[in-house]
């Protein structure tokens, strides 16, 4: 007898009905007629995605826990259907050095309710071999915030390192130097537009030219080449930008190791919204115009989505413009808001699956995830395609109550989340759970 069955299910739209066996967290059949399980939940015909995959969240644990921390975090992205969750290392302290990472990794193992991840920072570059014992999700630079010797010197240290460690999982076939994932954005560019934008006023709208799409576009070229002259994987946090995305693609038939992200903000929103929403749609790097900015339909070209579920408080936001912070959470609106497209016939099953499932899954190379398979965890997220909201941050699980999509109006619903044969939302409901660190089932010392 299974430990768990959950009856008529579609894994796409019009397909038949099955039947979805787990035993010990992991799918063992997938099958017309139901085993015989100590449990049976029926999800009447419903649709059941892989359970969601985020590459990139800010879950502010430790040192910025008032914003957002691993538990809340965990419950905004099991209200949104993801069921793992890598954190990023801009915490304070910066998740940069052995230590920080062991701690990090022992507060979400404590507090979170989905598996997680772990991104670690570069500053110290002595510090890459000891961190890369651990398997982060890969070695995050903010291009942003370093000059190109320092970006030279970090690209050629992370190369260096080419063992597999014990009793870590087999690093696959695209080679074993970690990967680097890379916040796009050229300092001097950056630093001249702000200057010259801070003399014209405080209007939120001049933030999207303080950091124009040249800043972006002339990062992405300097890593590029990086990418090629040390063979190096190299993934591409928050693109933005049509001309971005065509040196990114232009790049990979030529063999180069690269990927692309997109977030919601960027896919859904233009700079329009930093006159309408001020600070609650500020981001790094900044809505674009409709000349620059990526579509829906732009969407093949891109690898993943990523949320950049960046949280703050109102009371920051509420500062001006120059001084709010930039960042909007995104982990309970992504996917109602890829579902009302799904309904509208602009994307499909398979768009949400490979973005939010499969390729998270290999880029960042996460075991036994994204895919309903037999031998995979039992990751699910059941899907009400004909559930209607309206987004409301008030409701959010997150600590972080604001949106810019705040009022959209949206056709397709989350309604249950499972991580490894474990119920952890049902019908907005949060349940407890005990998250793992999708590396390794070791008990790291800390």
């Amino acid at each position: 007898m299974l430990d768990l069955c959950i009856i008529n299910c579609k894994l796409d739209i019009g397909t038949e009905e099955v039947c979805l066996g787990i035993e010990d967290g992991k799918i063992v059949s997938i099958k017309k007629l139901p085993p015989s399980a100590s449990e049976t939940i029926d999800v009447k015909g419903k649709l059941v995605l892989p359970g969601l995959i985020d590459a990139h969240v800010h879950f502010r644990d430790p040192g910025l826990t008032f914003k957002e921390d691993f538990f809340s975090g965990s419950a905004a992205a099991a209200a949104g259907g993801f069921t793992t969750v890598l954190d990023m290392p801009n915490t304070v302290p910066p998740t940069n050095t052995l230590q920080t990472f062991l701690e990090k990794h022992k507060i979400a193992s404590k507090r979170s309710l989905v598996d997680f991840g772990l991104h670690a920072g570069v500053a110290d570059l002595s510090n890459i071999k000891d961190l890369a014992k651990y398997k982060p999700a890969s070695f995050k630079i903010f291009m942003d915030l370093v000059d190109d010797n320092f970006l030279m010197d970090a690209f050629g240290k992370i190369n260096e390192v080419k063992d597999v460690p014990p009793n870590v999982h087999d690093l696959n076939e695209v080679g074993v130097h970690p990967l680097i994932s890379l916040h796009a954005e050229d300092p001097d560019v950056v630093e001249q537009c702000t200057k010259k934008m801070k003399k014209e006023g405080s209007n939120p709208e001049l933030y999207a030219q303080a950091r124009p799409p040249q800043a972006e576009i002339e990062s992405i070229r300097n890593a590029i080449s990086l990418a090629e002259k040390f063979n190096q994987r190299v993934h591409f946090c928050h693109v933005s930008t049509k001309k971005s995305l065509k040196l990114i693609n232009t790049a990979k038939k030529t063999g180069l190791k690269i990927t692309s992200e997109i977030t919601p903000h960027h896919l859904f929103l233009d700079s329009d919204y930093l006159k309408k929403y001020g600070n609650l749609a500020k981001t790094n790097p900044p809505l674009r115009d409709d000349k620059n900015r990526l579509k829906i339909e732009d969407l093949s070209q891109i690898d993943i989505i990523g949320t950049d579920h960046a949280p703050h408080t109102l009371e920051e936001k509420k500062k001006d413009i120059w001084n709010a912070p930039p960042g909007i959470p995104g982990l309970e609106t992504t996917l109602p808001l890829l579902l009302t497209q799904l309904n509208q016939g602009k994307i499909s099953v398979g768009d949400i699956k490979r973005l939010l499932c499969e390729n998270p899954a290999k880029i960042f190379k996460i075991p036994n995830k994204g895919f309903i398979d037999e031998g995979m965890d039992a990751d699910l997220v059941v899907i009400d395609l004909k559930m209607e909201g309206v987004v409301d941050p008030d409701n959010f699980k997150s600590k972080s109550k604001y949106s810019p999509f705040k009022g959209f109006k949206t056709k397709g619903m989350p309604v249950m989340t499972i991580v490894r044969g474990n119920l952890v939302m049902d019908n907005g409901e949060i349940i407890d759970n005990h998250g793992k660190f999708v590396y390794s089932d070791l008990e790291v010392e800390h």
